[in-house]
């Protein structure tokens, strides 16, 4: 089964975390949201044509007609799922004119939507998808890498480790307290493509999955920021807390904790310092490897986020079953928060909860001051926005921390 990208455009933030949760447990994961048409086109705009396109009929602003239409015509989607319980002639009517635009419609899900009918569309989709002019392949590899054409795979070690080296780079964000004291800084990896410029993860990470580099970039990326730890330590002579996204595959491996602690130990970091932040949980099993994983990073003394709360699947089982020390409230819910008393609600629902359960909160997307404030109305947490600071390079972080307020609680 061939990766899907999925656009879900739905005003509801309850359904469309249910709708994220059932694309997640169906092994979907490359996934846009939106709670406007606005927010869809800006989605669209930014990260490239989608695969499939869910989209509710009716919403508060916006008109969905047009952005289905505009998906047609523009080839921004191939597949169209409706969402809506319109009386049935109006969805014939949706469905001709999306065919006519150039979409094929596959169906229309009642609202709320099934877990079960959606996976069974997803199933039915993959045989009627195009080959996708995005499809990962071996061109793209040595594209992105920089490999010449004579170079094939398996790829030589060496050759790997050269690329990682020369493309790859490690970003920080701040993450401060309501107060504005700063807590530590989230690593974002980025890569310099050769001809694309500057690649977010999304872009680059299952290329280099595919050229079976994706535990060689982990590692840089956890040396590249406790370099960092180090080097803060003794300029400033006051540790900086860090948070790392790690793939939940690497918990598999018996030697991953153990070769995490060895560089811990080489650049004098405290384990408690170190946050590991793990994306896709839903992926996460606690009957397998990952648990033990998991509990052998714990029992080094490094905390655990799960860094796609209320978007990942199964979360507060999640948080109920392993032994996840921190959850991070992301954008899709807390930006614009302050004029949406539905995301409002969301954030403070998990909030209390993680309060009830002694772990730690993390909301990000912090663009403005209302929805700073609006936060801060909810209880204790920590923030981390652009409106905070934005990614910035490990030489830019040193002056920033400098002039900002020593950290007085860690991670």
């Amino acid at each position: 089964m061939r990766s899907l990208k999925v656009l879900i455009l739905e005003d509801h933030p309850f359904q469309l975390m249910a709708l994220h949760q059932m694309l997640n447990a169906n092994d979907v994961f490359n996934v846009l949201t939106a709670e406007s048409v606005d927010a869809a086109r800006q989605s669209l705009a930014s990260k490239g044509p989608v695969d499939i396109a869910i989209c509710d009929l009716y919403l508060e602003q916006g008109d969905s007609l047009e952005l289905i239409r505009e998906l047609g015509e523009r080839g921004q989607a191939q597949v169209l799922i409706l969402l809506s319980n319109a009386e049935p002639d109006v969805l014939e009517g949706v469905a001709n004119m999306a065919r006519q635009a150039g979409l094929n419609v596959l169906g229309c899900a009642p609202k709320p939507a099934s877990a079960t009918l959606i996976g069974q569309m997803l199933a039915a989709c993959q045989q009627r998808l195009r080959p996708s002019p995005q499809a990962l392949g071996w061109e793209r590899v040595r594209q992105m890498l920089g490999m010449n054409e004579f170079e094939a795979p398996p790829l030589a070690p060496k050759v790997g480790e050269a690329a990682i080296k020369r493309y790859a780079s490690v970003w920080f964000q701040p993450i401060v307290s309501q107060a504005g004291d700063l807590q530590g800084v989230e690593a974002l990896a980025r890569w310099q493509d050769p001809e694309r410029g500057q690649l977010l993860p999304h872009e680059f990470l299952p290329v280099l999955e595919l050229a079976g580099l994706e535990e060689a970039f982990t590692w840089y990326v956890l040396e590249e920021t406790l370099r960092l730890c180090a080097q803060m330590s003794q300029d400033t002579g006051k540790d900086l807390p860090v948070a790392v996204n790690i793939p939940g595959r690497l918990l598999e491996l018996d030697h991953f904790a153990l070769t995490l602690q060895g560089l811990l130990q080489r650049f004098a970091v405290p384990a408690h310092n170190l946050t590991l932040e793990l994306v896709e949980t839903s992926r996460l099993k606690t009957d397998s490897a990952h648990f033990t994983g998991l509990l052998r990073l714990r029992m080094i003394g490094c905390k655990l986020s799960i860094g796609d709360f209320g978007i990942g699947g199964t979360s507060l089982q999640r948080l109920l079953e392993l032994p996840f020390t921190e959850l991070k409230i992301p954008p899709a819910f807390a930006s614009g928060m302050a004029g949406d008393e539905r995301k409002c609600a969301v954030v403070a629902g998990a909030m209390s909860m993680a309060g009830h359960l002694g772990v730690g909160v993390v909301v990000t997307g912090i663009e403005t001051l209302a929805d700073r404030d609006a936060v801060c109305a909810l209880g204790p947490a920590w923030l981390q926005g652009c409106l905070i600071a934005r990614p910035m390079s490990a030489q830019a972080l040193q002056p920033w921390v400098a002039q900002s307020a020593a950290p007085t609680v860690m991670f």
